[in-house]
C-alpha cells in the first residue's frame, strides 16, 4: 500500500471491541486454509518482497493461478500480461520503450446474452518493496493479503455451475508502490471500454487491524459513491466474526489502486483492516497474519460481486456524499479504545491528552445529537493528529 494518510472517518458503524461482541453473521465459503498458500508464497523469501525480477516471479505466480482456474485472458493476443513502460518512456517513439512492471489479469464471460458486456472488476496489487539494505520487505498485509482474496474469488467464482450474469474481471496491478503506475497504466490502456465496468473493487492490507487494536473490523471505502452499493452492504451483511465499517474515501484521498477509477467516476469499494507498526517493514512476515479475517473479508468480497453480478441494476456514480453523526460514535469509540488498551498500545502524556480531548470532543457532539460541516472539519482534522501522533 502507499503511505495511506488513515483518517479514522467517517465509519458508519459504532465498532466493537471484540469478534465475540458481534451479532451473529453468515458462514463465508472461503476459508483460511485456501488465502493462506497464497499469502505464503507471495510473502516467501523466495520472492525477495515481489519488486523488479521477483515481482516478475509474482505475476509468473498469478498467471498460473488464471490458468489452472481455467479462466480467459484479458488482454490483446490471448495474453494474461501488460506490459508496463516507464512512465517517461511510455509516449516515446522507440518502438521498444524499456518495461518496468506487468499487470496480470484474466475474466470470466457473463451468463446473461444482455449484461454480458458490464463489468465488475477486481483488482489488487501484487508489488511490495523488495530488499532493501540486506533486509526483505516481504509485505504479507502489504499486499500479499488482497491478492489472496482476489485469486480466491476467481477460483470460487470459475467454480460456479451458473455463471454469473454480469462477467467478471480479475487483475493483479504491479507498480502500486511506485505511485499507483500499475493501475493508472491499466485505466489509460484498458483492454475494454471504461464504461462498461460498473464497479470496481480493490483490497489493500486486510490482514491485521488498525494500529492493532482489537478491532474484528473491515473498513469499506466508496460506497458514499454510489448509493446502490451502500444499500447492498447493508443487505449482505457480513460473515460471522467481521464488523463492516464504512469509511468516507474522500477524507482519505488517493492512496491505493482505486485511484484512477475514482478519477473516471466508476463506482468502486475499498477494502482494508488499516495501518499497523509492522507497515513497510521487515516485520511485515505471513505468521502475523489474521488469517480468518483475510478468509472473511474474501468471503464478504465473493457475497457482494456475486450479488451485484446477478443484480437487475448496476451501481451509477453520485458525486454528492451525505455526511453521518455515526462518523463521531466510530471515533468516540476509537478513542475508548486507546484509552483502554493500556500496554498493548501504551500511549505518552501527550497522546493520552490528544486522546481523551478527542473523546471528549466527540462526547459533546453525540450528547448535542447533531453533526454539522464545521464539527466534520474539526473530525478531519483530529483525525490526522491521532494518525501522526499515536498510529
Amino acid at each position: 500500500m502507499s503511505r495511506l494518510c488513515w483518517l479514522l472517518i467517517p465509519l458508519a458503524l459504532a465498532i466493537p471491541a471484540r469478534a465475540e461482541d458481534l451479532p451473529n453473521g453468515w458462514e463465508g465459503a472461503i476459508r483460511p486454509e485456501h488465502v493462506r498458500p497464497h499469502v505464503e508464497f507471495l510473502a516467501s523469501r523466495e520472492l525477495a518482497g515481489r519488486s523488479g525480477a521477483d515481482s516478475a516471479k509474482a505475476a509468473d505466480y498469478l498467471t498460473k493461478q488464471f490458468r489452472d482456474n481455467k479462466l480467459r485472458p484479458l488482454f490483446a493476443d490471448g495474453s494474461f500480461e501488460q506490459m508496463i513502460p516507464t512512465s517517461a518512456e511510455a509516449d516515446s517513439s522507440d518502438e521498444s520503450p524499456r518495461i518496468v512492471g506487468r499487470n496480470v489479469g484474466a475474466w470470466l464471460e457473463g451468463s446473461d446474452p444482455k449484461l454480458r458486456d458490464e463489468l465488475i472488476v477486481i483488482g489488487t496489487h501484487f508489488d511490495h518493496l523488495g530488499t532493501r539494505n540486506g533486509k526483505i520487505f516481504r509485505g504479507a498485509d502489504d499486499n500479499a493479503s488482497g491478492t489472496a482474496m482476489m485469486l480466491e474469488v476467481a477460483r470460487q467464482l470459475a467454480a460456479l455451475k451458473q455463471r454469473p450474469k454480469r462477467s467478471i474481471v480479475f487483475v493483479g496491478f504491479d507498480l502500486e508502490e511506485q505511485l499507483l503506475w500499475g493501475s493508472r497504466w491499466f485505466v489509460a490502456h484498458p483492454p475494454f471500454e471504461l464504461d462498461r465496468v460498473k464497479l470496481f473493487i480493490t483490497a489493500d492490507m486486510i490482514g491485521r487491524s488498525l494500529g492493532d487494536l482489537p478491532l474484528p473490523t473491515i473498513f469499506v471505502m466508496g460506497s458514499e459513491h454510489a448509493p446502490r452499493m451502500k444499500l447492498l452492504l447493508d443487505d449482505v451483511g457480513s460473515p460471522r466474526g467481521l464488523e463492516v465499517a464504512r469509511l468516507g474515501i474522500d477524507l482519505v484521498g488517493i492512496r491505493s489502486d482505486y485511484g484512477p477509477f475514482w478519477n473516471e467516476k466508476i463506482p468502486f469499494l475499498f477494502f482494508s483492516t488499516g495501518e499497523h507498526p509492522d507497515y513497510h517493514t521487515p516485520r511485515d512476515v505471513p505468521e502475523k497474519l489474521d488469517y480468518d479475517k483475510v478468509a472473511r473479508v474474501s468471503s464478504l468480497v465473493l457475497k457482494l460481486v456475486e450479488t451485484t453480478a446477478n443484480a437487475d441494476g448496476a451501481p451509477e456514480w453520485t458525486d454528492e456524499v451525505q455526511p453521518n453523526i455515526d462518523e463521531v460514535k466510530s471515533i468516540h469509540r476509537i478513542t475508548e479504545l486507546l484509552l483502554q488498551a493500556g500496554e498493548k498500545k501504551p500511549l505518552t502524556d501527550l497522546q493520552r491528552l490528544i486522546v481523551t480531548q478527542a473523546k471528549n470532543k466527540c462526547q459533546q457532539i453525540l450528547d448535542r445529537g447533531t453533526f454539522n460541516a464545521d464539527d466534520r472539519k474539526w473530525l478531519i482534522r483530529i483525525s490526522q493528529v491521532l494518525l501522526l501522533s499515536v498510529f
